[in-house]
């Protein structure tokens, strides 16, 4: 069944909107065999119609994600769409399955996206998904970067990924055409196209939190969907701005230090502004001295490393050793620990 010109052309829409411009070449599509990501493929589909790459991550961690995957890769040979399965060495196991799951899905599919050529690799995120994830940082008191949650755009560029000449300075483009979307009114252009589509049963299950905010969401309508993925818009705003704040202050406030140091004066600045100086210049050192020890990511919290510099001190963190010389806070490079 041809895909209803009006969503097709709002797709077209919006994807060139998250993207900044139409997208030029390949698109990567994440597709998981959901409402949400069958109903994404066939309007990517139709809207750049032989530009088109499909993967599904098996993480093996349920015995019908095999299948799940085969009936995406059925649907795309129907259409001429090239389809790929991708899965880890080994399924994630232990403690937070969900983040090790995110993480593995990410290196898979960004490196299959470069390996296509793509400019970009979609997922299908939506609304609900933003006012679930909205709800979910508010209750654990996170600021304008965390409460910012889905992002329509962002630079997939891990740390092994570096002298990767496929990769470029800039790493994989990720975007979310969708946010803008509900999930009912994709589940509803998914059934009336005729898309084959699963329920992960993973969706209804309280053990984990997303669920459970998904499910007081549904069951409490003065939390309005719309409302809560504005207000995550809109301190993604305040974080871009305040990203290029930080910037112009570099201009005055980064000091005289070797190439693989970085020192700043952080005299007179309110926390929020310490902080992300404080994250560039650790991720300024770690770029410069790629340190085997330690692990850094967007989330990583540094509040005890600010507690300690504000006091005077210094400490080490995620192999960036940090001190104070009152207002003047420098980082370098950690020294290796002793083996024992």
């Amino acid at each position: 069944m041809t895909p209803d010109t009006a969503a097709v052309a709002r797709f077209a829409h919006d994807l060139a909107a998250a993207i900044g411009a139409p997208p030029t070449g390949a698109i990567a599509l994440a597709v998981s065999g959901g409402a949400d990501s069958m109903a994404m493929l066939a309007l990517a589909h139709a809207a750049l119609p032989g530009r088109v790459y499909a993967a599904t991550v098996d993480h093996r961690l349920r015995a019908d994600a095999a299948d799940e995957a085969a009936m995406v890769g059925r649907w795309c040979a129907s259409v001429g769409i090239p389809h790929t399965i991708l899965a880890p060495l080994q399924p994630p196991e232990g403690a937070s399955i969900q983040a090790q799951a995110r993480q593995a899905r990410y290196d898979l599919l960004g490196a299959w996206a470069l390996g296509t050529g793509a400019t970009a690799l979609l997922t299908a995120h939506h609304a609900d998904d933003q006012a679930e994830t909205f709800l979910m940082r508010a209750v654990r008191g996170s600021g304008p970067s965390g409460l910012a949650g889905i992002r329509t755009r962002w630079r997939l560029q891990p740390e092994r990924w570096r002298g990767d000449a496929a990769a470029g300075p800039h790493g994989m483009l990720v975007v979310r055409p969708l946010l803008g979307w509900r999930r009912a009114s994709l589940r509803a252009f998914a059934t009336t196209a005729g898309l084959p589509f699963v329920e992960d049963p993973s969706n209804v299950d309280p053990r984990h939190d997303r669920t459970r905010f998904r499910a007081l969401l549904a069951e409490t309508p003065l939390l309005d969907v719309g409302g809560l993925a504005r207000a995550a818009q809109h301190c993604a705003q305040m974080d871009a701005a305040l990203a290029e704040t930080i910037v112009l202050l570099e201009q005055d406030r980064v000091l005289a230090a070797p190439p693989e140091e970085r020192c700043i004066n952080v005299q007179g600045l309110p926390r929020e502004l310490q902080r992300r100086m404080a994250r560039r210049a650790i991720e300024h050192v770690r770029s410069m001295a790629q340190p085997a020890e330690g692990s850094w990511g967007a989330g990583t919290n540094i509040e005890p490393l600010l507690d300690a510099l504000e006091s005077g001190s210094g400490a080490t963190h995620a192999g960036v050793a940090a001190s104070a010389a009152g207002d003047r806070w420098r980082f370098r490079p950690a020294p290796p620990r002793r083996s024992p």
